[in-house]
């Protein structure tokens, strides 16, 4: 079970003051906000952006809105429980199920790790030379020293994921100020359209990067016996506070997102540079159109959310394994095991990018798997007393789960065909 460090009274926020108060609510959703522009993000959106130009737009804005219904109602059941996802799945599944969704939440991590490593690798080569396996050997080992954070509370872990963050939110609105895209034509893009099978591929790697199910789990194990409360009017309070904490941080997620798709639409969308679906040219052609400063922001970025998501990633998988099985391996272990796949993509010289949008999609067939319980348990008034989801919350949650699964069904038809 995962504990904040903070000291806090039995009454908040009202016994820090009305702004401290506050902020000691707020964490939780930035950690699970930086796996929402991790590499994945960066390929999905660059791509969409370069070939469709402002046509997926709505995809975007409509996957962060599901974003933060999910990880409200993450954060509301391990509130309410006390437990984390994979523990209420343990607790109330049958065993055959429970494991079944351990294999496919493992299976989930090591997509996430492919998409995380490979990015920084492309990251380290683009700023200095570095190969790709090499560079994917020095993203897995630099996440241990992010996750080596978290031996001095969750507290500073929290901080320093915000502050990468930080400068990814930075780094692209520098950029999205320098590219000027057109703005009528990105409102637009709000419309529901596609262009064939292949932009609806697009579009469901967009929500695999976006809509995360190994956050899911993640976020679900950050809020538990955060703060202490006593009663249902405090618990009510701190529901309240993370609420707030998952509409900023997914919201400054949501607009990096969004600006990815902008800046790759205003640049390369029918301009004739060669490469820009790609990761590297993507580079290269900020470079060549907005300058070296874009090009470099744009670089740094993607290293620092490269390592930075990778390391919850890491932690994802402690949540997945010790919550469904009630088991634990070494983190050299498991850090092992999980970026062997991307180092084997990387050897193999396999097309970044397109490992990149394609590690998406197999996270779009996991969501799922993490949807379903999370809304079925929230619905639960025994589970979760006075912070049972009300009938139209549900709704929208069994919408999304349905929209989803449907997008799904309908790319595995058109994969198979």
């Amino acid at each position: 079970m995962v504990t904040n460090d903070l000291p806090v009274a039995p009454t908040l926020p009202a016994a820090h003051g009305p702004i401290r108060g506050r902020l000691i609510l707020l964490g939780p959703a930035f950690v699970a906000a930086v796996a929402y522009v991790d590499p994945g993000n960066f390929a999905t959106n660059s791509t969409a952006g370069a070939r469709y130009g402002y046509l997926l737009v709505w995809v975007v804005v409509a996957a962060n809105l599901s974003a933060m219904l999910v990880q409200t109602l993450t954060a509301k059941l391990g509130l309410a429980t006390g437990r984390s996802l994979p523990e209420l799945c343990r607790e109330h599944l049958p065993r055959p199920l429970n494991r079944l969704m351990w294999a496919q939440a493992e299976l989930v991590a090591m997509a996430t790790d492919l998409a995380e490593v490979i990015g920084g690798a492309v990251a380290l080569r683009l700023l200095f030379g570095v190969p790709l396996l090499p560079g994917g050997l020095i993203v897995g080992a630099a996440a241990f020293a992010v996750l080596a954070l978290r031996a001095r509370g969750f507290r500073t872990f929290e901080i320093a994921i915000t502050v990468l963050l930080g400068v990814i939110v930075l780094a692209f609105a520098v950029n999205l100020l320098t590219a000027r895209p057109d703005l009528s034509a990105a409102a637009g893009g709000l419309l529901p359209r596609t262009a064939g099978t292949d932009s609806m591929l697009l579009a469901a790697g967009i929500l695999g990067a976006t809509v995360m199910p190994h956050v899911i789990y993640v976020h679900s194990a950050l809020t538990p016996n955060r703060i202490p409360t006593s009663g249902e009017a405090e618990r009510r309070v701190v529901a309240k506070g993370l609420r707030v904490d998952v509409l900023i941080a997914l919201g400054v997620a949501g607009a990096v997102n969004l600006a990815m798709l902008l800046v790759a639409a205003a640049s390369f969308h029918g301009s004739g540079i060669p490469g820009t679906d790609t990761l590297e040219g993507v580079h290269a052609g900020l470079a060549g159109t907005l300058g070296t400063v874009a090009a470099v922001g744009f670089a740094v970025a993607l290293l620092l959310s490269g390592l930075a998501s990778t390391s919850v990633g890491t932690y994802a998988g402690e949540v997945i394994m010790q919550g469904f099985l009630r088991r634990r391996i070494p983190l050299v272990a498991r850090r092992t095991v999980t970026l062997l796949p991307a180092l084997a993509v990387l050897a193999v010289g396999v097309d970044p990018t397109r490992a990149l949008v394609l590690s998406q999609v197999v996270l779009s067939f996991g969501i799922p798997f993490a949807l379903v319980p999370v809304v079925t348990f929230t619905r639960r008034r025994d589970l979760m007393g006075s912070l049972v989801n009300r009938r139209a919350t549900t709704v929208a949650a069994v919408a999304v789960t349905g929209l989803v699964v449907a997008l799904n069904a309908f790319l595995l038809r058109q994969l198979l065909a």
